[in-house]
């Protein structure tokens, strides 16, 4: 996956204005920090524009990724009128947005609420080299999710890597009221790490127990069956630029983000069999992939002699694709 031009441009004219070796330098500390977990002086893990310069070189172009994906996902099995409006909580620089703009091309509307001041002033530099003028019209409010915060409800509300900046005991009353702001659906993205996912799978649980119905990536609404030493998790490739990869020390052209997500709406999406849980193992006259279905998980071999035409088309399927009814 490609940042869109427009996004691409606008981050490098950030980056650009900043020293190439200060700003690795500082690109390599907030890594160090998030990887520890352990935040600057202060308590905070961004403490000061040069962070939040790191932050548009480390996060953003992964940020994007999953959470295009994931909306893209949930874009598939979506019923009825597409979202409108969309509430991003947590909002970072707007990478969100950028995302849904891209996969819902019919927004009308968005409300980003982020707590850090020079964050919001980043997305908005970013947002006037935007070609869609919904980037740039967004409307923007300073709001902590540890704290008294409200807005109106929308069409589609993102939380992405959100609930784990928060203690444990506030996750739940923050999930209820996402889930309370969304008139349709909601997404929730965190890393793709035990962690991460178990706080997905209590989220879903939590939301499931309210009502909701789940999108996307799971084919039912009962009780997840992953066992306790794995997790569900999935990963998108996004293509590094010569500046992303001058400021983050890398050698490769390209960054795979794991993340985990769950989707869920007040109405029923289109139906799935199963979602592929694993890179498929594409061997000579085969193909073994793991599933997560309707009935649990399942360890599914597909060999050309016995279905060729099945055989093709699951040598073209991907970890976290959709199987439809006729590919069971």
């Amino acid at each position: 996956m490609d940042l869109p031009a427009d996004l691409r441009d606008a981050l490098n004219n950030e980056l650009e204005r900043r020293d190439p070796t200060a700003l690795a330098r500082a690109t390599a500390a907030l890594v160090e920090r998030y990887r520890s977990g352990q935040p600057a002086p202060g308590g905070d893990f961004l403490a000061d524009h040069d962070d939040i310069a790191a932050y548009a070189a480390y996060r953003l172009p992964a940020t994007y990724a999953a959470s295009a994906e994931a909306q893209a996902q949930v874009r598939d099995r979506w019923v009825g009128e597409r979202p409108r409006t969309l509430l991003d909580v947590g909002a970072g620089p707007g990478t969100v947005l950028w995302a849904a703009q891209v996969v819902w091309p019919g927004l009308e509307g968005a409300l980003l609420l982020e707590r850090d001041e020079r964050m919001i002033a980043l997305g908005r530099r970013l947002a006037t080299r935007a070609r869609a003028p919904l980037l740039a019209q967004a409307r923007w409010e300073r709001a902590d999710m540890l704290a008294a915060w409200d807005a109106a409800p929308h069409d589609l509300v993102v939380a992405a890597y959100v609930l784990n900046e928060l203690p444990d005991e506030r996750r739940a009353a923050v999930v209820a009221a996402l889930w309370a702001r969304a008139t349709t659906s909601l997404v929730l993205l965190e890393p793709g790490t035990p962690a991460g996912f178990a706080r997905i799978r209590e989220a879903r649980r939590q939301l499931i127990a309210a009502g909701a119905t789940v999108l996307a990536p799971c084919p039912h609404d009962r009780a997840c069956p992953m066992p306790e030493n794995d997790w569900c998790h999935f990963a998108q490739r996004v293509n590094r630029t010569r500046l992303h990869r001058q400021v983050k020390g890398g050698t490769l052209s390209y960054e795979d983000e794991k993340f985990s997500y769950v989707a869920v709406s007040r109405h029923a999406g289109t139906p799935i069999a199963a979602r592929i849980l694993r890179h498929p193992q594409i061997l000579p006259g085969r193909v073994e992939r793991e599933l997560c279905t309707a009935t649990g998980l399942r360890k599914e071999v597909l060999t050309r002699s016995r279905d060729k035409a099945a055989f093709r088309q699951a040598r073209d399927l991907h970890w976290g694709d959709a199987l439809v009814a006729e590919d069971e």
